[in-house]
């Protein structure tokens, strides 16, 4: 078969017969194909289920979806498990059997499905079943296939595990049932498979050598398990059982699917705090205008927004794996946050579908916590995020991100948000683009580093502006990987204004927005950036400023400071040089905000020379080592010997003391 015949997107079903619809399969119809062509399905199940599975797993899950395959009740009804259903170019095999068709339609869009990701709230989530599993069950013993044997099977098996389930099985059905692309195409597609991942599945499958057996899941070997781990096993489960007896006693079983308590563990102690936090009903809930009239304006005084606010159901799972996340549920908090249960009852501050997600938005007066889980599931996974927020006020708790996805966040927004802006920060001057708010509070899609995982490459930098009520002037946030965003501002510590407050203030934060990769993801609550000192550089290449970035916590601890030297430049957006950094420490913070760095900088006469600057406190600078000198004053420009030469400098503060530089 050439490569055009398998691969062009353009090719129509032309070269076979028109592809023909089977009716509804009587389960004793289905049961005998099953019988007669059971290794062909079991084969092609093994092909399109996940590679990354092991291949114990993977056979006895081939084996079930097969078993499992096979119609209940008088017939197997509806249009969408027969549908178009093509059969072979060929008369061979087992096209004309309709129970086959059938079966395979079936077999593979289960097994295709179990091989696609699950995504909540931006974050891929492995798939907890595979298929069915109520037969076959084995106990004490590891299957495999039995193992390849000349060289063109190994190299057969080799290139197969190179492709994707919907590769496998394109080539599969080429070789088992003499499908050509068309056919191949369209049976694909009716299980579930988008145009991009067919298209790819027969490039693929094209490439792969004629020769060779494919791998057959009903020839099998057996191993033994590990007989002295089965024992310790065996002796756990002994003591499991009898403490599940008791929890038993009062816990009935559920069915199938979702549960009242969703992916949550099973409960082991009760109290009635903690029953308390568990009951939907016990959900603190704000009206729409309580914050109109607080002293308070945090998240305090935010009111329940969202579709689903009422639905039990939701919340009570949401609840209930918050208090006890089982192993399907991913759980994350940004650095010092508790991921214990609530002391009680929390504040509902959101629920409803965001993108293909349903959000949950809690707050327990120190915590804000998002679930999340997969819009239309019956079971499977969930999401579950904290972030400390105690201490915030207006500006802090505007915003909350409610779901990442293909690289578009959506925010939350603080009911006294009058409009929302998105605005570059490597282009100051240019206005913003308004993002637009529903009737909930919740924003359009948009593109934020974070978000379009673009932060690296900083090509552009969108930070949130926003206007509220009460407040006088704009202010501007960044989204930094976290539940909530955070502040941006500029100034001397202890009083600075806003980052986008004027051009100055702008053109700083234009030339340090790319350094704030450097502080993603660690419980930031603000940043503010200072510029301390300006220096006439030597041999007229002009002014340069020096620079002071700090990244204060919702912890206190943890925070990031770093020294930038700015020399001129045309480009608005061009990167500050970083000096110096420091992790925790007082420098360019509220409490102790002086500060000294310096650079080995050489001029546009190629001279190097030892900078160093340091904030208003500072009296005098000196340098020892291979560079050696002083001056009065809090700017310094001495020769260097080159770009390796070693320096030490202090400064002597206006009030005696002495100051080393930031490292």
């Amino acid at each position: 078969m050439s490569s055009s015949d398998l691969s062009s997107p353009d090719v129509k079903p032309t070269s076979h017969r028109r592809p023909e619809t089977t009716p509804g399969v009587a389960p004793e119809q289905a049961a005998a194909a099953l019988v007669e062509h059971y290794p062909r399905l079991v084969r092609l199940a093994y092909l399109a289920l996940p590679a990354s599975l092991d291949r114990h797993r993977r056979v006895l899950t081939a084996h079930a979806l097969v078993q499992g395959a096979v119609p209940h009740g008088r017939a197997a009804a509806g249009s969408g498990d027969s549908g178009a259903l093509p059969v072979p170019r060929t008369g061979d095999g087992p096209a004309g059997d309709p129970g086959y068709l059938y079966l395979r339609q079936r077999v593979l869009r289960t097994a295709l499905t179990a091989a696609r990701p699950v995504r909540l709230a931006g974050r891929e989530l492995r798939r907890l079943r595979t298929g069915p599993y109520g037969l076959p069950r084995v106990a004490g013993l590891r299957l495999f296939p039995l193992a390849v044997g000349d060289t063109a099977e190994l190299a057969l098996d080799t290139a197969l595990q190179r492709l994707d389930g919907a590769g496998r099985v394109a080539y599969a059905l080429r070789r088992l049932d003499g499908l050509n692309a068309p056919a191949i195409r369209s049976l694909l597609a009716a299980s579930g498979v988008d145009e991009d991942t067919i298209r790819a599945a027969l490039r693929g499958a094209d490439s792969l050598p004629e020769g060779g057996e494919l791998v057959d899941p009903c020839a099998l070997t057996a191993r033994p398990t590990d007989l002295t781990r089965r024992r310790r096993r065996r002796h756990a489960a002994l003591a499991a059982v009898a403490v599940l007896a008791v929890a038993a006693a009062g816990t009935a079983l559920l069915p199938g699917g979702w549960g009242p308590d969703g992916a949550a563990a099973p409960p082991y102690a009760e109290n009635a705090q903690a029953q308390a936090a568990l009951d939907p009903k016990t959900l603190r809930r704000m009206p729409a205008d309580v914050w109109e009239g607080s002293s308070r304006v945090d998240f305090a005084v935010w009111p329940a927004r969202g579709e689903a606010v009422n639905d039990q159901a939701l919340l009570r799972r949401a609840l209930a794996v918050w208090a006890r996340p089982g192993d399907s549920v991913g759980v994350s908090a940004t650095p010092g946050t508790q991921t214990g249960p609530a002391p009680g009852p929390a504040q509902l501050l959101y629920a409803g579908e965001v993108g293909q997600s349903t959000v949950v938005l809690l707050y327990d007066g120190m915590r804000l916590v998002r679930y999340a889980e997969l819009t239309g599931a019956e079971d499977g996974g969930a999401v579950l995020d904290f972030a400390r927020v105690d201490g915030a006020d207006t500006t802090a708790a505007s915003a909350v991100v409610l779901d990442r996805a293909d690289g578009n966040t959506r925010y939350l927004v603080a009911p006294w948000v009058e409009s929302l802006t998105m605005t570059d920060l490597l282009t100051p001057g240019i206005t913003g683009v308004p993002a637009d708010v529903d009737e909930h509070g919740v924003t359009a899609p948009v593109r934020t580093p974070a978000g379009s995982g673009t932060q690296e490459e900083c090509a552009e930098y969108a930070v949130l502006e926003f206007t509220a009520t009460g407040l006088a002037a704009p202010y501007a946030m960044a989204d930094l990987g976290e539940l909530t965003p955070a502040l941006l501002t500029y100034g001397a510590p202890g009083e600075p204004g806003g980052a986008l407050a004027d051009g100055t203030s702008a053109a700083r934060w234009a030339r340090t927005a790319c350094h704030l990769s450097g502080v993603t993801a660690t419980g930031v609550r603000s940043v503010n950036t200072w510029g301390f000192a300006e220096q006439e550089l030597p041999d007229g290449a002009g002014t340069a400023q020096w620079l002071c970035t700090r990244a204060e916590t919702w912890r206190g601890s943890g925070s990031r400071t770093m020294a930038q030297f700015h020399i001129p430049s045309e480009h608005a957006g061009e990167p500050g040089a970083v000096v110096a950094r420091q992790e925790e420490g007082t420098a360019c913070g509220p409490r102790e905000p002086r500060v000294l760095s310096g650079v080995l900088w050489k001029s546009p006469a190629d001279a190097w020379y030892l900078l160093a600057a340091g904030s208003p406190e500072v009296a005098s600078i000196a340098a020892e080592g291979e560079v050696e000198g002083g001056v009065s004053g809090r700017v310094m420009a001495l020769p260097a010997p080159g770009q390796q030469a070693d320096a030490e400098l202090t400064a002597t503060l206006e009030n005696g003391e002495t100051m080393s530089s930031l490292r």
